[in-house]
């Protein structure tokens, strides 16, 4: 009875994680570039009571034998890189990724690198492109204070048109940067990913080109998060919730009726 108790906690223990996984996939769900999340669970250890294989007589095996599990956990909440849907702007700094292979780059405040899907972009006075956190997109690129025009081409060419003038100037190239587990990327919040072993070293190249996905202007990427399947897994955690509070409350029946028992 006390193995039930604790197999039925530990399932009521890695539900509640699921609905913590569940929940902030909904409050994302207009996040731009955001990337939903799962919980996967793994079984626990098993006590062995009898060993399949055991010898019972000469020439015959105990077939199955008896392996009591004592419940459950989250091993990991992966994060899904498939596309989310687009919303067209008409922002010439909003920009997209079209398609799963490739991330902006963004300097942080102590000159690293992070990795973001999230393609909404500002000026400040200097024309530097940065995010709504004021973090310099990567490589540098400076707008002229008097571009009238700026315009992304779908291979990442940053080009302006100034003012008096009717030709464009190319100002330079923006970079993405693909990862061969993009499921290993550390989120750290701030729609920003950080690089990790699991991940592997980034690798750069220039919007489609060597397998990488092209840009598109005027567009935001929307998160991928799908309301109605984010309801039925947040149903399915309510449910498993439930039934292991029952098991939680007949183990703790069965508790004190033993324990009631009298000579």
């Amino acid at each position: 009875m006390l193995r039930s108790l604790w197999s039925s906690a530990s399932g009521m223990i890695a539900q509640q994680t699921h609905l913590d996984v569940v929940s902030h996939n909904l409050a994302n769900v207009n996040t731009t570039g955001y990337k939903k999340r799962r919980a996967d669970f793994q079984d626990l250890l098993y006590q062995i009571e009898r060993e399949p294989g055991t010898p019972v007589e000469p020439g015959s095996t105990i077939p199955t034998g008896v392996q009591v599990g004592l419940g459950t956990r989250v091993i990991g909440t992966p994060s899904f890189m498939s596309q989310g849907n687009f919303q067209v702007t008409e922002n010439p700094l909003d920009w997209a990724v079209a398609g799963e292979q490739g991330f902006f780059q963004i300097t942080m405040t102590d000159g690293t690198i992070a990795y973001t899907r999230g393609g909404s972009w500002q000026v400040d006075a200097d024309g530097q492109i940065l995010n709504h956190d004021g973090l310099l997109l990567e490589p540098a690129i400076i707008i002229p204070q008097d571009a009238t025009e700026v315009t992304l081409s779908t291979t990442g060419v940053i080009s302006v048109r100034l003012a008096g003038q009717t030709e464009t100037q190319e100002l330079g190239q923006i970079e993405l940067a693909r990862f061969v587990n993009p499921a290993g990327l550390r989120a750290v919040g701030a729609n920003l990913f950080v690089e990790t072993d699991a991940s592997g070293a980034p690798i750069l190249a220039a919007p489609g080109a060597d397998g990488m996905s092209e840009v598109r202007q005027g567009i935001l990427e929307m998160s991928n998060v799908q309301v109605v399947e984010e309801m039925v897994e947040m149903i399915i955690a309510q449910r498993a919730y439930e039934a292991n509070s029952k098991g939680v409350q007949t183990a703790d029946d069965l508790l004190r009726i033993a324990t009631g028992l009298k000579r």
